[in-house]
């Protein structure tokens, strides 16, 4: 990894910028479900992960509490994840459909997970004001990975953030700035020549246990942006 990457990672691990999301994290770790009595929770701020070199970097939400939060990788160790990663599997982004811990050999193969919010938060909203407070570090991801060319935000608050940054850090072409993107699932907007944003629903259990999203839905979105990195 390029050690821009790795500085943006210790920064984010070492970050204590919102009190209550710092209670929060660490008040899981202390008081876990009895399924993960015992484990040791990361409990720190999440870094984004992945290859250096990916064409298609994906934004979601936050950590869970008792995923990313205790296993230290995005999506790792819960449900959202077992979709995820599954998908990615599908359309070749990484090398296993699984991921149960941050020593169990996944890797990411022309793909990047970051996050709008890098820290678990109550009921899983952020304010807006830790939202704006984490917002820096997106940007630096994403002004890190040169050859991105395709954003795939995870709900509508990834698919958002994915847009802002790219539109503040001068991504998006003025032209196409005149309408902001509206959300949606399978939502396709081209931001610039050589860069596409994409939307799915969220692969949380919201949406997966009551079939707004579906294992074909979400792994459609994941064809589309294979597509679109081949371009």
């Amino acid at each position: 990894m390029n050690n821009e990457l790795e500085q943006i990672h210790r920064d984010i691990a070492n970050c204590y910028l919102c009190p209550r999301l710092v209670a929060w994290r660490e008040e899981a770790a202390v008081n876990p479900p009895k399924r993960f009595a015992g484990e040791t929770y990361w409990a720190r701020g999440v870094p984004g992960f992945g290859d250096e070199n990916a064409r298609l970097m994906i934004v979601g939400l936050a950590p869970a509490a008792n995923g990313a939060n205790r296993t230290g990788r995005m999506f790792t160790g819960d449900r959202s994840g077992d979709w995820l990663f599954r998908a990615m599997h599908k359309t070749g982004f990484c090398n296993q459909p699984f991921a149960v811990d941050a020593n169990d050999g996944l890797k990411l193969t022309d793909a990047y997970i970051a996050a709008t919010c890098r820290c678990a938060p109550p009921q899983n909203k952020p304010t807006r004001e830790e939202t704006i407070r984490c917002r820096p570090y997106l940007e630096r991801e994403m002004l890190a990975l040169k050859d991105v060319k395709v954003l795939l935000g995870l709900g509508k608050i990834g698919f958002d953030a994915a847009f802002r940054t790219a539109r503040d850090l001068g991504f998006v072409a003025e032209e196409r700035m005149r309408t902001i993107p509206k959300f949606g699932h399978g939502v396709c907007y081209q931001l610039n020549e050589k860069l596409w944003l994409l939307g799915t629903f969220h692969p949380s259990q919201q949406n997966t246990f009551t079939g707004k999203l579906t294992e074909p839905m979400f792994d459609a979105v994941f064809e589309q942006a294979r597509e679109l990195v081949e371009i």
